[in-house]
C-alpha cells in the first residue's frame, strides 16, 4: 500500500535509541471552525479508507461531524466553492492502543503523575476520568502527529491500579471528548506489580494469589447482592462485577513468559477477558496465547530493552501477526520525560522490522478500534462513522513525513478549510 521508506532501513536504528526530547510547552491550539460551515470536503492524492483498496484522488465529505460520503473527487463533484482541505495521504485517524497521557503529564513533576496511585496495591475503582487531564500539552502534541483517539488511564506498577478510559484529543473536556469511560481495568504482573519497602505482594506467588482472591471476593460481592439489593455498594467490587461478568477486560501488563501464562491460567479459571500488555516475551508462548484467543499489546518497537524487557525484540508486531494473534499498537508508558511515545513512530519502526505497512495501518485504526469496542464508530473512513482523519504529505510511515493536519469529530485543526 505505502512505499516502506522507514528511515531505518536507509540508515538503521540502533538497538538503545535515546529517549524522545520533551516538548517545549505550548498553549494547546485552538480548534478551527471548518470556514463558519459544518461542511468540508477532505481531498486526498491517496485516500485510505481500511475498507478497500486505497482511492486515487480520493475525496472524504465531512457534514456535521460524521462522513457524509467518500469516493472520488469527481464522484463527488464539489461545487468549486467548496471548502476543502488538502493532503496528500488521508488515513483514518489514528488510534493509541495504550498509553497513560492525560494522566502522565507533561512536566514530570508529583502534581501533574496521576497515573499511579501507591497507597493500596489494588484499587480497581480508581477512575480514569477523574484524573485525565485534556489540556495537558502532550494530548495537544499526540493530536499533532495525526492520533484523534487515545485509550489511557492508570499505569503499571501496582496490582491492580485503576481504570481505563478510550478519549477523543480534542483537549477541551472529559465530559466533552469521552467516548468509552470505562474500557478496562489496569493490572501489572512479574516485577512491576511487586510492592515495595516489605509491602504486599513481594513475590509472584502472592500476585496470583491476591487477584485470585480478590476476584472471588467479586463473586461472593455479585451472589450476594443479588440475595440482598440493599447490601452496601463496594466501589471496587462493583468494577470487578463487570470484569467477571465479561463487560470489561483485565489490561495485563506483562512481559516474562510465566507472567504471561498465570495471566491466561487466572482468565480461564475465572472466565474472564484479558488483554496482554507489553508482552515482551509473548515469542516464547505464542501456541498458548492463540489457544487463549486473547489480544495483545506489543511493547512499542523502540522499549528499552533492560529489566523485563531484557528479551523484547523489534519485531515482537511481526511475530504476532505471522501467529495470527489479534494485535494493535500502542505507545506505552515510560518512567522518563515525556512519559509517553509516539504511537505512529514506533509502528514505521515495527515496518522498518518486518511488519508490513498495511498490517501495522491496520493496527492503528480498524484492529486497535475493534479491540477497544469502538468499531461501530470510528477506524475506517465509511459513511455514518466519526469524521476522524489524519492528514500526512507523504508516506506515514516515512521519516521526513510530516502530519499536516487532523479532523475530529468534524473539527479541522491545522488551518481553516479554504
Amino acid at each position: 500500500m505505502f512505499a516502506i521508506a522507514c528511515v531505518v532501513l536507509s540508515l538503521g536504528c540502533p538497538q538503545e535509541p535515546a529517549p524522545a526530547p520533551a516538548p517545549a510547552p505550548v498553549a494547546a491550539p485552538a480548534p478551527v471552525a471548518a470556514a463558519a460551515s459544518k461542511s468540508f470536503a477532505v481531498l486526498g492524492e491517496t485516500v485510505v479508507t481500511m475498507v478497500g483498496a486505497p482511492i486515487v484522488n480520493g475525496a472524504v465529505l465531512v457534514r456535521d461531524g460524521k462522513i457524509e460520503r467518500v469516493g472520488t473527487a469527481v464522484e463527488l463533484a464539489l461545487p468549486a466553492d467548496f471548502p476543502v482541505v488538502r493532503a496528500k495521504v488521508v488515513t483514518p485517524g489514528l488510534i493509541d492502543a495504550h498509553a497513560t497521557v492525560g494522566l502522565s503529564g507533561l512536566l514530570n513533576v508529583p502534581h501533574d503523575q496521576d497515573q499511579l496511585e501507591k497507597s493500596a496495591p489494588m484499587q480497581p475503582e480508581l477512575r480514569a476520568l477523574d484524573a485525565f487531564n485534556p489540556r495537558d500539552d502532550l494530548v495537544a502534541w499526540l493530536r499533532g502527529f495525526g492520533i484523534t483517539t487515545v485509550h489511557t488511564g492508570h499505569g503499571p506498577g501496582a496490582l491492580i491500579s485503576g481504570q481505563t478510559m478510550v478519549v477523543k484529543t480534542h483537549g477541551r473536556t472529559v465530559e466533552a471528548d469521552v467516548v468509552v469511560p470505562l474500557a478496562m481495568v489496569a493490572v501489572t504482573l512479574g516485577d512491576g506489580g511487586r510492592g515495595r519497602d516489605g509491602k504486599a505482594p513481594g513475590t509472584r506467588a502472592k500476585s496470583i494469589a491476591m487477584l485470585r482472591e480478590h476476584l472471588q471476593k467479586g463473586r461472593d460481592y455479585v451472589a450476594k447482592r443479588q440475595k440482598e439489593p440493599t447490601t452496601a455498594i463496594d466501589l471496587g467490587l462493583e468494577v470487578t462485577a463487570k470484569v467477571l461478568a465479561g463487560e470489561v477486560p483485565l489490561l495485563v501488563t506483562a512481559h516474562r513468559a510465566h507472567d504471561l501464562l498465570a495471566a491466561v491460567r487466572v482468565a480461564k479459571e475465572f472466565g474472564i477477558r484479558i488483554v496482554l500488555d507489553g508482552a515482551a516475551e509473548a515469542y516464547l508462548v505464542l501456541p498458548e496465547i492463540v489457544a487463549a484467543q486473547t489480544w495483545v499489546l506489543p511493547h512499542p518497537a523502540m522499549a528499552r530493552t533492560g529489566g523485563e524487557l531484557q528479551n523484547g525484540t523489534m519485531e515482537l508486531a511481526k511475530l504476532l501477526l505471522d501467529a495470527k494473534v489479534p494485535f494493535a499498537l500502542q505507545s506505552g508508558y515510560e518512567g522518563y520525560v515525556p512519559k509517553t511515545r509516539v504511537v505512529l513512530w514506533e509502528a514505521g519502526v515495527a515496518v522498518g522490522h518486518g511488519l508490513p505497512a498495511d498490517a501495522a495501518l491496520r493496527a492503528l485504526t480498524i484492529d486497535a478500534a475493534r479491540l477497544l469496542g469502538v468499531d461501530k464508530r470510528l477506524g475506517t473512513l465509511e459513511v455514518g462513522k466519526d469524521a476522524d482523519l489524519a492528514l500526512f504529505d507523504g508516506d506515514p510511515f516515512e521519516f521526513t513525513t510530516h502530519c499536516v493536519g487532523a479532523v475530529i469529530d468534524g473539527v479541522h485543526y491545522g488551518g481553516a478549510p479554504r
